[in-house]
């Protein structure tokens, strides 16, 4: 009697000093991001009732991403918690978090497929057509970053699934040259996605979109080539890509007529440059330094712009995070960690897209902050060639005052070996 009293007093104090399970506090609030395009339809549906008196709705998705997001962020503030390192295995294994991501694609089609039809009807005034377009276009735009998570897993139906997520925005390739071109090259002159100080996002926007196509057909070319195949391959994901593209595009102009080309033209224009102004922020002017031998260094957290503001992070599945997702491309969304070393944008993703569009305004916000960032010392930003003498001349005296290296004779940057793939990245090259 005695010794089983003493072992449920043990048993007790056990309990009282065992550390509880973890359990991540956002777990249900990541089901903010595919509640948009449920709240796209909701708004289309209602705009669809009354026209007349509700013609604000057709404007839906730029009022969400412009407006509402960055203003509750600004509202509720910044979430830098980090899960703890006993939970991440957990964290990465709990299937919820992949049927989340998944959960976006069935709704994005049918906020597609509706905003198409009630763009095409007659008696559609013109600016009602185009913010049903800019509308579908925005909440396509955020697709493209629930493919950007699918596309890093290495399972094929995940690959498949990222896929149908870019088709609405014609940018299927992005699968291929983001995780074999992008995260090989980042942070370099070399990368059409890295965009460079003093280069506007007018400017960076067709290098990147023409470097970016151009960089997903060598990918895939050399790919199939090592395989023994042709571009012409069944197994070429570009061509998958365009195959889904096209059957996407076919489907719904034979449902809503041959008006159904030019919205999805314009739609997919502009979700595809909300994931190329994005990338525009994420880099701006930081630079991946060279070794004794000519080499890239490997990508550390100081080669990413990061924030942490908590709708953005909910919306856009901690994208915001990129310095963590850049050291383990293939770590899960819920499991990204934020480093505080790591440069700091002033506000979320979301609240730096019209600055992004605004060059004097983007350059006033962001040009300072680069140079601090490297202490002064201009031979570590990746700048823009044609503007660097002139933004040395600008901000030399400042930058002295940092006690980096001003000289506004510094050599110009050439463009150097191509990075070594990390770890991660070659082994999904493989696949």
């Amino acid at each position: 009697m005695g010794s089983k009293m003493a072992d449920e007093h043990v048993e007790e104090a056990l309990k009282k000093t065992r550390k509880p399970a973890w359990k991540d506090p956002k777990r249900y609030k990541w089901l903010l991001s595919p509640a948009l395009p449920v709240i796209g339809i909701a708004a289309m549906t209602a705009y669809a009732i009354a026209p007349k008196k509700l013609r604000a709705l057709a404007w839906t998705g730029p009022l969400l991403v412009h407006g509402v997001i960055p203003a509750l962020d600004r509202w509720l503030g910044e979430d830098a918690s980090n899960p703890p390192e006993d939970a991440m295995q957990a964290l990465e294994e709990d299937p919820y978090y992949n049927w989340i991501t998944k959960a976006f694609i069935p709704s994005q089609y049918v906020m597609t497929l509706l905003g198409t039809w009630l763009a095409t009807r007659d008696n559609v005034p013109m600016a009602d057509r185009l913010g049903l377009a800019i509308s579908v276009g925005a909440l396509n735009g955020i697709a493209i970053v629930t493919g950007h998570e699918l596309g890093h897993k290495h399972e094929r139906h995940n690959r498949i699934a990222a896929m149908l997520a870019l088709a609405p925005t014609f940018y299927t390739h992005f699968a291929v040259e983001h995780n074999f071109g992008h995260h090989k090259r980042v942070a370099t002159p070399e990368d059409p996605a890295s965009s460079r100080m003093g280069e506007s996002f007018w400017k960076f926007l067709p290098r990147t979109v023409i470097g970016g196509v151009k960089s997903a057909i060598d990918i895939e070319t050399q790919r199939l080539a090592r395989k023994g195949k042709s571009f012409w391959s069944v197994d070429n994901e570009l061509l998958q890509g365009w195959a889904i593209t096209a059957g996407f595009m076919g489907t719904i102009t034979l449902i809503c007529g041959p008006r159904a080309i030019p919205f999805l033209l314009v739609q997919g224009a502009y979700g595809a440059s909300l994931l190329e102004v994005v990338n525009y922020i994420e880099h701006y002017g930081l630079l991946r330094q060279k070794n004794a031998q000519g080499k890239y260094e490997r990508t550390r957290p100081e080669h990413s712009w990061n924030s942490n503001y908590q709708v953005t992070n909910l919306v856009l599945y901690q994208l915001q995070r990129h310095s963590d997702h850049h050291a383990y491309p293939a770590r899960s969304f819920q499991a990204l960690r934020h480093f505080a070393e790591a440069p700091q944008l002033p506000g979320g993703y979301a609240s730096m897209l019209l600055p992004a569009y605004m060059p004097q305004l983007w350059f006033e916000i962001m040009d300072r902050r680069v140079i601090e960032h490297y202490q002064g010392d201009f031979s570590k930003i990746n700048f823009d060639p044609e503007r660097r003498e002139a933004l040395i001349a600008k901000y030399g005296d400042w930058a002295k005052t940092l006690g980096g290296n001003a000289h506004p004779s510094l050599t110009d940057q050439t463009v150097g070996e191509t990075p070594k793939q990390s770890d991660e990245t070659t082994a999904a090259a493989s696949l």
